[in-house]
């Protein structure tokens, strides 16, 4: 799967947290769908939804009630659902959801330098496929992680209008992750 290539065709990821703006994405432009929200009783019905529209299902697997932050929260993702990735914060899952086959997203919040130096850290050690950054406010922090890396960056949090993707994008992010609606026909 080349990521590069997905978001070049729609840098807009639908970021959603119920089932009313699933529903919603779905019928979206959006061609990448962050789940926010579930359980482990629900999360494959969920990915179901968004495969069935054609679209690439990423699990928040921090976000997911009755999941661990262990590697086994992967193979869990991995063998009852379609998900094509999972999106966390800890670098164990994510380097899990290489191993399992599955895209792995890093999110770091880049509150500080010492943030930055920590996300720098993981990109080194190549744990994982694409970063976000949040806040995706954050252009120049994006900026230099996009001049020192290769790796996709996906920029998301307190996107508020078309300016700030624009200004996301232009700092050299590849896409930004919203739960805004109207963000997601831009």
């Amino acid at each position: 799967m080349n990521i590069p290539e997905i978001y070049e065709e729609n840098p807009i990821i639908a970021a959603v947290k119920d089932d009313a703006t699933l529903r919603c994405a779905i019928d979206s432009p959006c061609r990448t769908i962050f789940l926010l929200y579930g359980n482990i009783c629900d999360i494959s019905q969920k990915v179901e939804l968004v495969k069935n529209a054609g679209k690439l299902a990423i699990v928040h697997t921090d976000l997911i009630d009755g999941l661990e932050n262990r590697d086994v929260a992967v193979k869990f993702i991995r063998e009852t659902t379609k998900a094509d990735g999972i999106i966390s914060t800890r670098s164990i899952i994510i380097k899990a959801a290489r191993e399992y086959g599955l895209i792995g997203i890093q999110r770091f919040f880049l509150i500080d330098s010492m943030a930055l130096d920590n996300a720098r850290k993981h990109i080194e050690q190549g744990i994982p496929d694409v970063i976000e950054i949040l806040p995706a406010l954050a252009t120049k922090a994006i900026a230099t992680l996009r001049a020192e890396y290769s790796i996709p960056i996906i920029a998301g949090g307190l996107i508020s209008d078309k300016e700030d993707v624009i200004n996301a994008l232009s700092s050299g992010a590849s896409a930004i992750s919203t739960t805004r609606q109207d963000i997601w026909s831009l």
